[in-house]
């Protein structure tokens, strides 16, 4: 079937009219915001979230938000929760309930032992006059003036607001938290944001495998080294043990071309002085860009003192296949 004109007419309406319903929400942040994020601040419990059908879908989201962000949630289903499920809800734990009309059957029926254990209550809702918007402590005003539907029925503007909403609730905690990248990254160890946030003393090459020469050791041994670590390169240590500078299988290449004998050298007399370091803290896609823009294939990863204490090579951090 070819899409017409009417077709595309359609879809960019839909797409106004859901960018309009989260634009509105903008100017209606007020105290009330701030008083759920307070409440959710201070719990001491868990978030339970819930809602019915549609927004049911977008309390869960919201849920997975929240403990991907440093916050324990979970999502309740208001109706398995009056056949057994209410148990999970404890005093010291807050709700948020999403529903557009604040009447819905399933959740109302929550109401009175949310009030009997005192937990708190954030009602996201387009009608906070409504039965949930006055039980709850603190109700966030999600109307629409219209949904996106051409029937002005299925919930889609609706659920947008909500979901956008709950968004900014989720991402306002995370900071007042102070929760960090790599807090994030520990949430998160298996997926594609993680290992992009992976610090590069999870993956550098460390101890015995790290190429490690004297200044004062001759270029054959400093060959033999190099070859032996297989990283295309070599650490060049003073008394002291910190880093006096590197030697790469490209300076080799060059040093070689020249005038004078390379066996008749020293480290110290070859090596690139003062290289670029990191700290075994940096993120592992700070330490790939670093890699890329200076075109170089290794990075030595040193502590306070300008000890080494690994070695960075691009490799390993392809295979941990973050891009």
């Amino acid at each position: 079937m070819k899409v017409t004109a009417a077709d595309l007419a359609l879809a960019r309406k839909v797409l106004r009219t859901e960018a309009a319903a989260i634009l509105a929400l903008v100017d209606r942040l007020d105290e009330r915001f701030d008083q759920a994020v307070r409440l959710l601040l201070d719990c001491r419990g868990r978030v339970i979230v819930t809602g019915m059908g549609k927004s049911g879908i977008i309390a869960r989201k919201l849920a997975a938000t929240l403990s991907s962000t440093g916050t324990a949630a979970h999502f309740l289903h208001p109706a398995e929760a009056t056949h057994g499920d209410l148990g999970v809800i404890r005093g010291d734990d807050v709700v948020i309930a999403l529903s557009n009309t604040g009447e819905t059957h399933e959740l109302l029926r929550l109401l009175e032992t949310i009030k009997r254990l005192g937990a708190g209550l954030i009602a996201i809702t387009g009608d906070c006059a409504s039965t949930l918007g006055q039980a709850a402590d603190v109700a966030l005003d999600c109307h629409v003036s219209e949904e996106a539907c051409p029937m002005n029925l299925v919930p889609t503007a609706s659920t947008t607001a909500a979901l956008a909403m709950g968004d900014a609730l989720a991402m306002t905690l995370l900071v007042a938290k102070g929760f960090r990248e790599e807090d994030f990254v520990n949430l998160h160890p298996g997926g594609h944001l993680g290992k992009r946030l992976m610090r590069v003393d999870q993956l550098m090459a460390a101890g015995d495998r790290v190429p490690v020469v004297g200044a004062g050791v001759p270029m054959k041994d400093v060959v033999n080294e190099m070859t032996a670590k297989k990283l295309g390169m070599t650490c060049v240590v003073d008394d002291q043990g910190r880093l006096a500078g590197i030697i790469t299988d490209g300076d080799l290449r060059r040093h070689m071309a020249g005038a004078f004998d390379l066996r008749e050298r020293t480290a110290g007399d070859v090596m690139t002085r003062n290289p670029i370091t990191i700290t075994r803290a940096t993120l592992a896609a700070e330490a790939l860009h670093i890699l890329e823009q200076r075109k170089i294939t290794s990075i030595v990863v040193v502590d306070g003192s300008r000890k080494v204490e690994g070695v960075v090579h691009l490799h390993d951090l392809w295979r941990t296949e973050m891009f």
